[in-house]
């Protein structure tokens, strides 16, 4: 870690109070972990009355229902009233991408009906996309960089948070060098569990929206 780049922060109530401009990415040691923070993502969205996008795989969208029902959260509720909004992350990701590569036009189409969606009540917006680890999972490392940037440039005309998340074990050859150059195209960084979220989060002091 480059502590001239990054701030060590305390977020004992991250989630919660995370600013609807921050662009936050996690690099996660197993799928426990990643189900731990993106459940504490969601249950500070749906408690502060936001509306809450999951572009995921289908087998973490399974699986987060399920631990969102264990915690009594009645899911079909939240979609009903469009404050829980789950899409799939592949079937989300075929409609912009063209011969492995994002299609700027189609992102922005793509992206802007699924937040007009989100926003149809007029309520704040926090969304979490796993489409980058999917593009990151299958080597296209350089599709992945720009589909993150197209992001940065969409949330400059929309405010909302984002969250990203991708397995530590897709960093395979310059491990440090690949996670800071995905981690710099986002203002904080976290790692570990949601329970954990004291002791990991950084804040990224040479982000610029503007990248």
């Amino acid at each position: 870690m480059n502590t001239a780049l990054w701030k060590r922060s305390n977020a004992d109530i991250f989630w919660g109070e995370i600013a609807p401009c921050d662009h936050v990415v996690q690099i996660y040691e197993n799928d426990e972990v990643f189900l731990d923070a993106l459940s504490g993502f969601i249950g500070g969205g749906i408690n502060a009355g936001e509306c809450v996008i999951v572009i995921a795989t289908s087998v973490h969208l399974k699986a987060l229902e399920h631990r969102l029902s264990s915690y009594g959260v009645s899911v079909e509720t939240l979609i009903k009233d469009e404050r829980y909004i789950p899409l799939d992350a592949e079937e989300t990701l075929s409609k912009f991408m063209v011969n492995g590569w994002p299609d700027e036009d189609l992102f922005m189409k793509t992206v802007s009906a699924i937040i007009e969606r989100g926003n149809c009540r007029q309520r704040r917006i926090r969304a979490f996309g796993e489409m980058v680890a999917i593009l990151w999972a299958q080597g296209l490392n350089g599709a992945t960089v720009h589909l993150e940037h197209l992001w940065n440039k969409f949330s400059e005309q929309h405010q909302f948070c984002l969250f990203c998340a991708y397995p530590k074990s897709g960093f395979t050859q310059d491990i440090n060098d690949s996670i800071m150059n995905i981690c710099g195209c986002h203002t904080k960084m976290i790692e570990g569990s949601e329970r954990q979220l004291t002791e990991i989060v950084y804040t990224n002091l040479a982000y610029q929206k503007a990248v």
